[in-house]
């Protein structure tokens, strides 16, 4: 089948951007075909293959900048590209978790494969790809042919269950995995999360390698603990906060399986803007703030949005944080620019009048490639000196 598109998004595709958006579809569909596409320019040339398939982020992606088959011998290259791109990691025992495929940044949209050590972990973003995943399962798996098991994740809206566990035995649990020596305990067919995220690794190094050293550090929207643990093993005291009640016992089994003692550890189960009052009532104070709030979030009682509400949490940091103090401010919302980002954070600084200094800045990592287009490098971190 055949998808003509308009001239703006034949100029976007001629520029490596591979995403397609609603708006950029000049044939009319009543249905979304589950099958691999040609698509045309608006003047009825070829621009590639790929599909359609709606997701958060757009309605169908590219996979070829010219007309072919999507084939075994396709597939084949595609993933064992990727594999080879990801040799350094196979061969070091200090990580055993990375993003095997990213997507877009791989060449393939709509998909991704995480590795932990030696368990596939698939997520499928829409429902054509999950359609057409019998072969690229099977190509995975030769590829591949000495992974233990596969999980899949189903990341779209669906009747079907989030997390099915595919092929092979599951491992017994915690499955202990390493990143940058450190251990972290996973649960990889516990809903949508495993319990840590990838795409932070060069930001927890950076925790664990000095960054932390003998301060006192508050991680906010703590989840299972992974950065407080990346700072104690660079010889920091801890406070992690989270909201989910789960997050107690998730965050104490990440310092078991590390041998660190929780005397120096503290573990809070509170909404992030209610431990900010209770910090600053108790009079704590804190050295170094991570925030890593998600894009959106609602509790019984209200919403956070990272994109309206990211100013009043670097406020709130600012009344329990020492004198030249360091905010690691982060954020995964695709739809939010480094640019925007940076100015929500800077626009909240200068209303609290202290003097501050962006250090460093931290994009995706290797193992995340990203394709042409903004979104595709969703990760933001930004680490702040601020001097009151």
């Amino acid at each position: 089948m055949k998808i003509q598109l308009t001239k703006k998004a034949s100029q976007k595709i001629r520029k490596k951007n591979p995403l397609i958006q609603p708006e950029d579809l000049q044939t009319k569909i009543s249905d979304i075909p589950k099958e691999y596409l040609t698509f045309l320019d608006e003047r009825g040339e070829i621009l590639g293959t790929g599909y359609l398939g709606k997701q958060n982020k757009g309605i169908g992606w590219l996979i070829s900048y010219e007309a072919l088959k999507i084939n075994k011998t396709f597939l084949h290259e595609l993933f064992q590209t990727a594999v080879t791109k990801r040799k350094k990691f196979f061969q070091n025992n200090e990580t055993t978790a990375f993003r095997l495929f990213n997507g877009e940044g791989d060449g393939f949209g709509g998909i991704t494969i995480d590795y932990y050590a030696g368990y596939l972990v698939i997520s499928w973003y829409n429902e054509t790809i999950y359609a057409l995943k019998e072969e690229l399962l099977l190509t995975i798996s030769e590829v591949l042919s000495d992974n233990l098991g596969i999980v899949e994740k189903i990341r779209f809206q669906s009747d079907l269950p989030e997390s099915n566990w595919y092929i092979g035995e599951k491992p017994a649990e915690p499955w202990l995995v390493k990143e940058n020596g450190i251990n972290y305990a996973t649960y990889l067919d516990e809903g949508y999360m495993t319990g840590i995220f990838l795409d932070q690794k060069e930001v927890r190094k950076r925790l664990a390698s000095g960054l932390a050293k003998e301060k006192k550090v508050l991680n906010m929207f703590s989840y299972t603990g992974a950065f407080s643990v990346a700072a104690a093993v660079g010889g920091a005291g801890t406070t992690s906060v989270d909201l989910a009640k789960r997050s107690l016992d998730k965050t104490r089994e990440q310092f078991e399986v590390n041998q660190i003692s929780l005397e120096k550890q503290k573990i809070v189960v509170m909404d992030t803007f209610e431990y900010f009052k209770y910090a600053k009532r108790k009079g704590f104070s804190y050295d170094l703030i991570i925030l890593d709030p998600p894009s959106f979030a609602r509790n019984k009682k209200k919403t956070f949005s990272v994109a309206k509400d990211y100013g009043r949490l670097i406020a709130e940091s600012l009344k329990i944080l020492n004198p030249k103090g360091q905010i690691i401010a982060s954020t995964n919302a695709s739809n939010l620019t480094l640019k925007k980002f940076r100015q929500s954070i800077e626009k909240s600084l200068d209303e609290q009048g202290v003097t501050y200094q962006l250090k460093e800045t931290f994009r995706l990592p290797q193992d995340f490639p990203v394709a042409a287009f903004e979104e595709s490098n969703y990760l933001k971190v930004l680490f702040y000196e601020i001097k009151k």
